[in-house]
């Protein structure tokens, strides 16, 4: 079981993330036609808003906003598309809720234009891969900064899905992308880094990762964790060909793991449900930094 670190995570617009005490619950907004779990149930302005505002009164403590599907096989769209979907979310959720968002983009444009509107930390599943200039809008805004392992696009991701040794691998490849942060003037302690579970990964490559999420190579980075196993295909091979909708109890598995091994947020879709299992898995976890009892 992993020993948890502390750490202050400075956001855009004064706002700051403590990750260590307990562990964060990020809740998913896809506002989006085709996402795999939930695709077009949020897809309206006012759909979204009350989705998000429910999470919010369930428990989540930040809310990821997203308007492209990365899906594997998804195809790309433009930077005003994305934020014709995304933007009068971010907007009416900024301006009622006072709530931490984070707009999951791999986009600068669109990640300047959210954080203009009112979030505060960007997500990017191409690890500054995708969008040099990305890292440039983290930097001048201020705004923390995810950075997740992936290989490829999302239409060809599986084809780079090969791994001599997964953890070693990711670790260096995450240490190349916090490389690329740091020479575009982001600060070390804005980042927050994901393994990238399920992206460019078969099922035993996310197992693995997320078993060994402790394991020296990805310690040693030295930088809080974010991990997103909600209702992934890999869940699959310990339970067999579920339908996305109908993974939650597997889900909840993971996200518990996630914990243990030293997660400091997890991104779900239920949260209400997750909350309680991130909590239990809290007490556990700090049942065992405490040491055994000499009696009860």
């Amino acid at each position: 079981m992993a020993r948890m670190h502390s750490y202050h995570v400075p956001l855009a617009h004064g706002r700051a993330l403590v990750l260590g005490p307990r562990t964060l619950v990020m809740g998913i907004l896809n506002v989006t036609p085709d996402s795999f779990s939930d695709g077009g149930r949020y897809a309206s302005v006012e759909a979204a808003v009350e989705r998000g505002r429910r999470m919010l009164a369930e428990g989540a403590d930040i809310l990821d906003i997203g308007g492209e599907t990365t899906r594997p096989g998804a195809t790309p769209i433009s930077a005003d598309e994305e934020w014709h979907r995304v933007g009068p979310v971010v907007e009416a959720l900024a301006s009622t809720t006072g709530a931490i968002l984070s707009i999951d983009t791999y986009k600068a444009d669109v990640a300047r234009a959210a954080i203009d509107a009112g979030a505060s930390l960007i997500n990017d599943i191409s690890g500054l891969q995708y969008d040099p200039a990305l890292a440039g809008v983290a930097a001048a805004t201020g705004a923390g900064l995810v950075l997740m392992h992936m290989r490829g696009r999302s239409g060809d991701m599986y084809s780079a899905a090969t791994y001599d040794d997964v953890v070693d691998e990711v670790a260096r490849e995450l240490w190349e992308a916090l490389m690329r942060a740091h020479d575009a003037g982001v600060p070390r302690e804005a980042i927050v880094l994901d393994p990238g579970i399920g992206f460019a990964k078969r099922a035993g490559h996310s197992l693995s990762l997320l078993a060994h999420l402790d394991a020296a190579p990805l310690a040693a980075l030295e930088r809080p964790w974010l991990l997103g196993p909600s209702r992934k295909s890999f869940l699959t091979a310990s339970i067999g060909e579920v339908a996305p909708a109908e993974r939650d109890w597997a889900t909840a598995a993971a996200v518990t793991a996630s914990v243990l091994y030293g997660a400091h947020v997890v991104r779900v879709h239920r949260v209400a449900e997750m909350v309680q299992v991130v909590r239990v898995a809290d007490t556990i976890r700090a049942a065992r930094a405490g040491g055994r009892p000499t009696g009860a």
